[in-house]
């Protein structure tokens, strides 16, 4: 097969603060562009919007806000994005969401379109997270991917991990396709002595955590690790990099428990964000349900090592380069210690080493083989936005 494709790309959950998914979609965009593709990516939004970018076309739908995720919005109308699709008439459609917008594969069905959906997060996990018993949230799993399976050509999943929920159901449409870090951009000479000093003395551990605050990622291991470390008299002080419907709550037990930890909120500047990561002696990803965690990843670029849940995705992707603990603030805790009791050059070679398995050049080659799509053949002029 050869020649352009129209991939029509179709995304909830996706705000001005969002992260992992944010980026995923940015650079799998400007990389179909590089590509010789057309890439086209619908999203939710307070109003319409139709612009070209890096990443090829964005239009922005009216979405309602969905309650109690901190400004998430949802594609809600469909007779109004299926009227859009049909006008797009897409050769490729890629869905980045699982439960509100399956219905685009039976869309795909008719209007003969290979579709595929992709699997960010595992469904079981986030079901555990939202509190459902283990049996129930893996029996309400099964039957969710049997259909997302059924109806999707392929489906396809960043790690081993992701793909277990779906192997477990027999499904053979599964492919996997890792997703990358932008090397040039996150870096180790990004450290910054005096970003670092404002947050943490010369006798203090800067610890850094950038997640959505919300129940899925378990924000509040993080606080619990801290707790523990200095209980243990380790100097520890905390800075969480994110906003979400937990930021309240997760403020008031840090000024209970007399905790230092400082929240920043989202950070839109990449560059100010970047120079966190670098400046921080370890990075927290405590989320159970990740299957990928590009926040942590960003932060191996960096140099700065990781602890991980060992319930997620993240023990395949930071390999020895980190280290994993259980869900609950004395594992973390342990394996910050543990970390800390490397030599820095040491744990920051590894990190930045690690980090250089995962090229975005090769997941975008990985995405596009899962569409069935050519690889780059002529180079792309480049596009500003309007």
């Amino acid at each position: 097969m050869s020649g352009a494709l129209r991939i029509v790309r179709l995304a909830n959950f996706v705000a001005p603060a969002s992260g992992g998914l944010r980026t995923a979609l940015r650079e799998l965009g400007k990389g179909y562009r590089a590509a010789g593709h057309d890439p086209v990516l619908i999203v939710p939004g307070e109003h319409a919007d139709d612009r070209k970018t890096e990443q090829g076309r964005i239009i922005t739908l009216p979405g309602p806000v969905l309650p109690g995720t901190g400004g998430y919005r949802v594609l809600t109308d469909r007779r109004r994005t299926a009227a859009l699709l049909e006008e797009l008439a897409p050769d490729r459609l890629e869905v980045s969401d699982r439960t509100t917008l399956r219905w685009t594969g039976k869309w795909a069905r008719r209007a003969r379109v290979p579709a595929v959906m992709v699997s960010h997060e595992t469904a079981d996990g986030v079901l555990r997270t939202w509190g459902l018993p283990e049996g129930a949230a893996r029996r309400t799993a099964d039957a969710l991917n049997l259909r997302t399976a059924h109806t999707y050509a392929r489906v396809v999943c960043t790690t081993e991990f992701a793909e277990r929920e779906f192997v477990r159901i027999g499904a053979r449409n599964v492919v996997r396709a890792p997703l990358g870090v932008d090397l040039t951009v996150r870096h180790p000479a990004l450290r910054d002595r005096r970003l670092r000093a404002r947050h943490a003395r010369v006798d203090e551990a800067l610890l850094v955590m950038c997640s959505r605050l919300s129940v899925e990622k378990r924000p509040g291991t993080a606080l619990d690790a801290v707790a523990a470390l200095r209980r243990r008299g380790e100097r520890v002080v905390l800075v969480v990099a994110g906003d979400g419907p937990l930021r309240p709550r997760l403020e008031q037990r840090a000024r209970e428990r007399g905790l230092p930890v400082t929240f920043l909120g989202h950070v839109a500047d990449r560059g100010l964000l970047g120079a966190l990561q670098a400046s921080a002696d370890v990075c927290l990803a405590p989320g159970p349900a990740e299957t990928f965690g590009l926040a942590a990843l960003e932060a191996m670029a960096c140099g700065t090592p990781v602890v991980a849940s060992a319930s997620s995705a993240l023990p395949e992707v930071i390999g020895s380069a980190g280290a994993v603990a259980a869900d609950h603030g004395d594992a973390f805790a342990d394996a910050v210690s543990l970390l800390l009791g490397h030599r820095e050059a040491e744990r920051r070679e590894n990190a930045r080493a690690r980090a250089e398995c995962f090229r975005w050049d090769a997941a975008v080659e990985a995405f596009l083989a899962a569409h069935d799509a050519p690889l780059p053949t002529r180079p792309v002029l480049p596009e500003t936005a309007s």
